[in-house]
């Protein structure tokens, strides 16, 4: 009996005598790039080093366009990014030794938020490789060993020939959900050496997918269909998966509230009657959530943030879909479904019984009165500026932009109070939590797509990671515009070492001229003010190109309701 997928097509007879015959000068680096091309990648981030040259060396015999960084761990941003915006997996080539070690934190970012980047390391020599101490330059005993906990997977080719198939692998992997960043080495002498291997044509590595389980399905929908109480919180794999209509469609089926993690954004209308927004970081919403009788969480662990800081504790019962199986009833005991958001949101669409709007009028009055009272709680704190200069970015902003945010005040602020205008339009760095994110993301977004200006924010702290970018953002003309908020040191630690201590430690900092700074890039500046703002933002993100807007400001957060 023969199966469809034992069948092998008959190569032609010049796609034989092209593989019998294949161009001179081609090395282990052309079976990277080739590789990569026939996977379908057609952009690769990077920096190179003096053991990945053949990889490099390669790249100018390929199509493949090449976005040159600074830093390897921006490089990793910036791929991390692009993989965000087009939920493919975004190449990140890299060298041995220091390079591939820079880009921990970047990796580390895209493994918590389920970016999927396939990042390629030279190795040493295959002779040093074993852990022996033989010297050579940027020898590690063991350089996989130290991204085994920080990537999905990694990939150790030894042989010219085993560089297709790992490539293909990982490739594959990154890109099966949970979506995420894999690991790729090749020792110096496999790239540089020259080969004989007919050139790579095409691949194969489609992802596999993660459908949920029926008989759980089914049990959720009994449980959802008859609560009297339910209410939805959405995370970051809903966004990932592209299953925001299919949320907004449950929901309203169930007329049950949505709450928003700050890695949902997006994933459900703002201002939708049923949307409690992404006011997850308040003990009004969380008191609110805890009198669920059923709470659908899709796509998220409810960590720290999504938990508010671990004082959520559900009263009714939980429903988790989540992709991440070691994050499958991790933090609260549920009925877990180990399965992609947008199939398990589907299967429950074509089983759950719907509730009439009428018959559950009160679902929207409730939300109405939760927002009510996280206004009134703002109200009190006097936290005009940090509001209206939000407001600003969000009016300056075009509503089809992306924008990405450093560990900052104003990104804190962002997580809850920011309407992202969509799906996969609003990204930070709170999964890991790194200073540094905003702006070479931002990079690696408009790489992605160019028709659209890309909006970073920093603060001055996480804005002195990536200034060498800006050469980057010139280099390539990107239409990045990067807000800088300017206090004078690392905002939110004079904050909390302030309230724990009395006085702030190692927080100042002496800072730049940014705007003199980013013209000596050949970058546009301006300094602006809380009333200005929005006109000079808006004019710098309607001008094609890079361009700084500098905000000096002191912000503050509002109160936490987690402590008290």
């Amino acid at each position: 009996m023969t199966h469809d997928h034992d069948l092998v097509l008959r190569p032609t007879q010049a796609q034989i005598d092209a593989a019998l015959n294949p161009p001179a000068g081609r090395s282990g680096g052309d079976l990277v790039v080739e590789t990569l091309a026939g996977l379908g990648a057609t952009t690769v981030f990077g920096l190179p080093g003096q053991h990945a040259l053949g990889m490099f060396d390669a790249l100018r015999r390929s199509s493949l366009r090449y976005i040159g960084l600074r830093v390897e761990n921006n490089a990793g941003f910036a791929a991390d990014a692009y993989g965000r915006i087009t939920g493919e997996a975004a190449p990140l080539l890299l060298s041995t030794g220091p390079g591939a070690l820079t880009s921990l934190a970047a990796l580390q970012e895209a493994a918590a938020a389920s970016a999927p980047v396939l990042a390629i390391s030279s190795q040493i020599p295959t002779a040093g490789l074993g852990g022996g101490r033989h010297g050579y330059l940027h020898e590690l005993p063991d350089q996989a060993a130290s991204f085994r906990g920080v990537v999905k997977s990694v990939h150790t080719v030894r042989t010219q020939s085993q560089i297709p198939s790992a490539i293909e692998a990982a490739w594959k992997s990154a890109l099966s959900v949970p979506h995420g960043p894999v690991w790729v080495e090749i020792p110096q002498d496999v790239l540089l050496g020259q080969t004989r291997i007919p050139v790579v044509t095409g691949g194969d590595a489609f992802p596999e997918e993660l459908p949920p389980r029926p008989e759980l399905t089914a049990v959720a929908a009994d449980l959802l269909s008859k609560a009297a109480r339910p209410a939805i919180i959405a995370g970051g794999g809903v966004v990932r998966s592209d299953a925001s209509g299919k949320l907004k469609q449950l929901a309203e089926a169930l007329q049950a509230p949505v709450v928003t993690t700050p890695g949902g954004k997006g994933a459900f209308p703002w201002t939708h009657p049923l949307s409690l927004q992404s006011w997850i970081e308040d003990r009004h919403t969380t008191d609110f959530l805890e009198d669920a009788d059923v709470l659908l969480v899709v796509g998220s662990g409810l960590g720290e943030l999504s938990s508010n800081y671990h004082t959520f504790k559900p009263r009714g019962r939980v429903v988790q879909i989540e992709a991440d199986l070691g994050k499958l009833e991790s933090n609260h005991p549920a009925l877990g479904i180990h399965a992609d958001a947008r199939l398990a949101l589907q299967a429950l669409l074509e089983t759950v019984e719907p509730v009439a709007e009428r018959a559950r009028p009160e679902a929207a009055e409730r939300v109405r009165e939760v927002l009510t009272k996280v206004a009134e709680r703002l109200a009190a704190q006097e936290l005009t500026l940090e509001q209206e200069v939000l407001a600003s970015v969000r009016k300056a902003l075009p509503a089809d932009s992306p924008s990405f945010w450093d560990m900052t005040i104003l990104a804190y602020w962002a997580w809850s109070a920011f309407d992202a205008k969509g799906p996969n339009h609003m990204h930070s760095a709170q999964g890991a939590g790194g200073l540094g994110y905003g702006f070479p993301a931002a990079l690696g977004a408009a790489a992605a797509d160019p028709t659209r200006p890309v909006l970073a924010v920093s603060g001055d702290g996480g804005a002195l990671y990536s200034i060498a970018e800006l050469a980057t953002a010139r280099q390539y003309d990107l239409n990045v515009t990067w807000l800088i908020v300017d206090d004078g040191g690392y905002g939110i630690l004079r904050e909390y070492m302030t309230d724990a201590f009395g006085e702030p430690t190692a927080t100042e900092l002496t800072r730049p001229d940014y705007v003199a700074l980013a013209e000596s890039f050949g970058v546009p500046g301006v300094r602006t003010s809380a009333q200005t703002l929005e006109a000079d933002l808006a004019k710098a993100l309607s001008t094609p190109g890079p361009s700084v807007v500098l905000l000096p400001a002191v912000l503050r957060m509002f109160a936490p309701t987690h402590l008290s």
